[in-house]
């Protein structure tokens, strides 16, 4: 069985910082893209970012330049460095991870940008 464990969210005043962590654990195999989501009540996830196995990204265009994807495939595990965090960045980050045969989600973790 394969678990997706995150971590890292919380509340947090505009400007400021955030790192979310997502690691894979039980038989997960063939890891291709890891990536994190975001949802906010009423409407559809949408990607923030992915990070390919050959180590490639992209970036939401709303989030470009504040936030930073990185993996490391030894402990199966996906990090997003959030800065200069914005109101609207506000939702439930999700990660994601697709291996050759299956999509795994994590169960979400909350992300408030508030003063």
């Amino acid at each position: 069985q394969v678990q997706l464990v995150e971590s890292g969210g919380g509340l947090v005043q505009p400007g400021g910082s955030l790192r979310l962590s997502c690691a894979a654990s039980g038989r997960i195999f063939n890891i291709y893209n890891m990536g994190w989501y975001r949802q906010t009540p009423g409407k559809q996830r949408e990607l923030v970012a992915v990070v390919s196995s050959g180590g490639s990204t992209n970036y939401a265009d709303s989030v470009k330049g504040r936030f930073t994807i990185s993996r490391d495939n030894a402990k199966n595990t996906v990090y997003l460095q959030m800065n200069s965090l914005k109101p609207e960045d506000t939702a439930v980050y999700y990660c994601e991870v697709t291996t050759l045969s299956n999509v795994y989600w994590g169960q979400g973790t909350q992300v408030t940008v508030s003063s």
